[in-house]
């Protein structure tokens, strides 16, 4: 195995700094270019009626020019799989990369591969591209050796062009063969959305045989974002269209006694006020009158039906009183329970990870052209099919009357699979027969947009005399997403919608089940959250769901018991991993930092700022991260910065080296400020963290030196990279912080009032 290995150094620039050295701040706009690229026909293209997946026109298409046009619903999240899904097609077909054009996130013309979520999209929707390009490859070799009068044996193609081996005059183009014309082929398709396979009874490529894939091609999204000529969904127009705001309660489950429009009469532009039921919203000719609209109309709300929650206290008390709704068994081996009497010493802990936000950099965004019974929608979701029927519910449509034309949002995360602004566009288009965009403020945003769940992990353990363990029993009481497939949103809600479900489980997995003990017990434990009614406490998948608080618990606790029983983090850890895998990137990730065998730090270090290093281990749908962190604490603030992170990487077969960097260089930059600085604040009155000062997330000046170790698979399918590596990194931070001052911190962000709060000698609470 021969990982690959890359070292990015981020330079610290305050920004202070910056602009003292520079002596002017310029700032440049360019008004035209991403609003001439966003507008739309109105209406959007015709939607394509039985797109069936046993059709080979369903998913790709040939023009007379060469270009292939490929057809998904997977999405580009800014994540990179648009590019890598257009590499394994190009490879498959052997046509040039610059000749694959993606056509995505259309309704209308694209097969539901379900939604792009979960680091699943290359492991899933990836095969399915690649069989379906391989079975046009066979159908256009079969008509080459009519054209050609040369059995398809002796028939090979680069770059697009088919010729027979030996007598290379003897060629024709797949643009000559087809195109500009259907395939008219029936393949086969089983199942639906990601599980679904296609054509698998045709021979795909052998790994060795890849010439695009593993190499790092350029992304195709980047030119444009560079440029500021990008249409992301805020950049959309279409002719004749309005702007629309909702006004909504600051407090949970709240209806409109009353709505005085008095004072929006004066405002000029105002089209029309909208109410139904609970959902009040204004329609105007700009953007500025509708904001002015929505701040002028005044609304009594009805005080709330139900008591919004008091604050964490109250939040960890009723996930640790209440009765789960479901619960996953994930490792049940043994007696777990008997063994934890066994031992010669034992061990336990409670941990606590807040609710969190995505945090998107542009707030909730959408256009919505309702008309009669038809709707078109652009929008950022990442399941376009997802909205296609929450769109049909909300409106009382069939879904084939709704289409849905994907447009990027800046940022996601889990946060645009329940794409609120597009059930808000539609309901006022509904009512003005008009385009209506509606885009969200930032407080709207941080105050209604749905949560990465809190989560309440306990776990117990126990060694033997030898120090070996003998017991691991862990337990996660979460709350599942509110708005998953079944409940409706926001907007849906307020009309007077009712959910179906209890909501999706927190993601999936456990805590500890990448180790194997005798006895052990891993299960995590659905708490009921679903409310009657909207609530600002709403949940939903947050990047690697439930994972960081499982990793943060689980790569803790057995780092405090290694260390509790002499032994070294990484030896320790190594004793117990079965899957080679995961040994391998934890003994690079070691290798690459420069892990030493030493004790942890003496609290009474006299020393005002001290460091550590910490390592993690994490495995999310089969992709194995290991994580050393070196960070600095100073004991004076109980800041904590950390200095450097060395992530060793394996996702099976690698498609796009660099764009894989990117999205690991992002996981970790995001998961040090997760783990550090971000927390939902909130009380009886509503949501406090309303915008950047009061939730603030990571700046430039600190975010770590980072170094990535590549291991690749070729001979593996490739898997996800968009999520995993973020999972280990609250752990690897925390373990580092006991190296360095030699406490085990419990409860996430790791402030410095709690890493005060915890040094010998402080009294200052939490």
């Amino acid at each position: 195995m021969n990982p690959e290995k890359f070292v990015m150094t981020l330079p610290q620039i305050a920004r202070r700094r910056f602009l003292k050295g520079t002596g002017a701040l310029i700032v440049s706009f360019r008004f035209f270019s991403p609003i001439s690229h966003g507008l739309a026909a109105l209406g959007g293209p015709a939607p394509q009626e039985g797109r069936e997946a046993t059709s080979l026109d369903s998913w790709l298409a040939v023009s007379p020019n060469g270009i292939v046009t490929v057809y998904t619903s997977k999405v580009e999240l800014g994540t990179g799989v648009e590019t890598a899904l257009a590499q394994m097609v190009a490879d498959e077909l052997d046509v040039e990369f610059r000749h694959i054009k993606m056509d995505s996130g259309d309704t209308g013309n694209s097969i539901d591969q379900a939604v792009t979520a979960g680091s699943r999209t290359l492991e899933r929707g990836g095969p399915q591209l690649r069989q379906a390009a391989a079975a046009a490859r066979q159908q256009l070799l079969k008509l080459a050796s009519v054209q050609l009068a040369a059995p398809v044996e002796k028939l090979g193609v680069e770059n697009g062009v088919v010729k027979v081996v030996g007598s290379p005059e003897k060629k024709i183009s797949y643009g000559r063969l087809i195109g500009g014309k259907q395939f008219d082929l029936r393949i086969t398709a089983t199942g639906t959305g990601w599980d679904m396979k296609v054509a698998p009874e045709v021979p795909a490529k052998n790994h060795k045989d890849y010439k695009i894939v593993g190499t790092s091609v350029a992304r195709l999204d980047l030119p444009g974002k560079f440029a500021g000529e990008f249409t992301y969904t805020q950049d959309v127009r279409v002719p004749g269209m309005l702007y629309g705001r909702v006004v909504r309660p600051s407090i949970a489950h709240a209806r409109p006694i009353t709505v005085d429009d008095s004072a929006v009469r004066e405002i000029p532009g105002v089209v029309k006020i909208v109410q139904r039921e609970s959902f009040v919203g204004v329609v105007a000719n700009t953007e500025w009158s509708a904001n002015q609209a929505a701040g002028a109309l005044k609304v009594t709300w009805s005080a709330p039906s139900m008591r919004f929650p008091a604050g964490p206290e109250e939040i960890y008390q009723y996930l640790q009183n209440t009765k789960s709704y479901k619960e996953q068994v994930v490792v049940d081996r043994g007696n777990a329970e008997s063994a934890l009497t066994s031992g010669s010493k034992a061990f336990s802990a409670t941990y606590r990870w807040p609710f969190q936000l995505h945090g998107m950099f542009s707030p909730s965004c959408a256009v919505a052209d309702v008309r009669g019974d038809k709707a078109t929608i652009w929008a950022g979701s990442q399941g376009p099919f997802f909205t296609r029927k929450r769109i049909a519910d909300l409106l009382s449509v069939p879904e084939r009357n709704v289409q849905v034309l994907y447009r990027e949002g800046a940022g996601s995360y889990g946060r645009l699979e329940s794409d609120d602004a597009a059930e808000d566009a539609a309901l006022l288009s509904l009512a003005v027969g008009k385009p209506v965009r509606v885009q969200w403020s930032r407080e709207d945003e941080h105050v209604w947009e749905p949560k990465g769940p809190a989560q309440l992990i306990t776990i117990r353990g126990a060694v033997n005399a030898q120090g070996k363990v003998v017991a691991w029993d862990f337990e996660d009481r979460s709350f599942p997403w509110t708005e998953a497939m079944g409940n409706p949103m926001l907007a849906s809600r307020q009309i007077g919608l009712k959910g179906t479900t209890e909501g999706h489980q927190n993601g999936f997995g456990g805590g500890g089940q990448i180790y194997t003990f005798d006895h052990q017990r891993v299960v995590t434990a659905a708490i009921p959250w679903v409310q009657p009614y909207p609530t600002p406490l709403r949940t939903s998948n947050l990047r690697a769901p439930g994972d960081l608080a499982r990793a943060f618990a689980s790569e803790t606790f057995i780092d405090e018991i290694a260390t509790t029983t002499g032994a070294d983090p990484v030896e320790f850890r190594l004793r117990y991993l079965e899957d080679q895998r995961l040994a391998e990137v934890l003994r690079q990730a070691a290798k690459h930092a420069g892990w030493s065998k030493r004790p942890p730090a003496k609290p009474s270090s006299g020393k005002s700022k001290v460091s550590g290093r910490g390592v993690a281990l994490a495995n999310r749908a089969n992709t194995m991260v290991a994580a050393v962190a070196a960070i600095e604490v100073d004991k004076s603030t109980g800041k904590v910065a950390v200095q450097k992170v060395v992530v060793a990487h394996d996702c099976g077969l690698i498609v796009n080296p660099d764009g894989l960097k990117n999205q690991i260089e992002g996981n970790i930059i995001q998961g040090v400020s997760r783990a550090l600085l971000e927390e939902v604040k909130f009380d009886e009155s509503g949501i406090k963290t309303v915008d950047w000062l009061s939730y603030p997330i990571i700046t430039f000046q600190d975010v770590p030196e980072v170094e990535i170790v590549l291991v690749n698979h070729p001979e593996m399918e490739p898997l996800g990279g968009g999520e995993p590596s973020i999972g280990p990194i609250p752990a690897a931070i925390a373990n580092a912080v006991f190296d360095a001052v030699g406490i085990r911190l419990r409860e996430i962000p790791m402030t410095p009032r709690r890493i005060l709060s915890a040094l010998p000698g402080n009294n200052l609470g939490a």
